[in-house]
């Protein structure tokens, strides 16, 4: 049988900890997901503060994560979706919670996400705006009329 070559991964190292692995979220996602599929694999921590040149050679604009297939190096796509340019299942299974929460959070407790994550209220916003996403959501005063009992209870 033939062995299965590991696939190479660049990620960012932590800060002020040049060898330990950094605080990510891209990189962890592709590393998590290799660890899932059980997909062999050599992580390269690239110390940002001190990028090896090879590094660069590979990688011109000095993003992590980046990966190599084939002996080409990919970088990974950076979209709005949490899988990149595409909707995907995780987007699917996300997008209704933080609808389903927030909501009764700002109805019963005047609570809303915080301005400052903005991030997530681009994300929040391109998923809600869906025309999928609008044809299949319930309207607010349903949603806050199956809390009501919990929440004055």
């Amino acid at each position: 049988m033939a062995e299965t070559k590991a696939v190479e991964v660049c990620v960012k190292a932590a800060t002020g900890a040049p060898n330990v692995l950094g605080d990510c979220k891209f990189c962890h996602r592709v590393i998590l997901t290799l660890e899932v599929k059980k997909v062999p694999y050599k992580l390269h921590i690239i110390n940002f503060v001190d990028k090896p040149q090879w590094f660069l050679e590979v990688s011109p604009e000095g993003k992590v994560p980046l990966i190599k297939f084939d002996d080409k190096w990919i970088a990974e796509s950076d979209g709005p979706y949490v899988n990149g340019e595409k909707i995907s299942a995780v987007d699917l299974s996300l997008a209704p919670k933080p609808y389903h929460i927030e909501i009764p959070l700002e109805h019963f407790k005047g609570w809303k996400i915080p301005e400052n994550l903005i991030h997530l209220h681009n994300y929040l916003k391109l998923v809600f705006s869906l025309e999928t996403f609008e044809k299949t959501k319930a309207e607010k005063k349903y949603v806050i009329a199956r809390w009501k009992p919990r929440i004055e209870a």
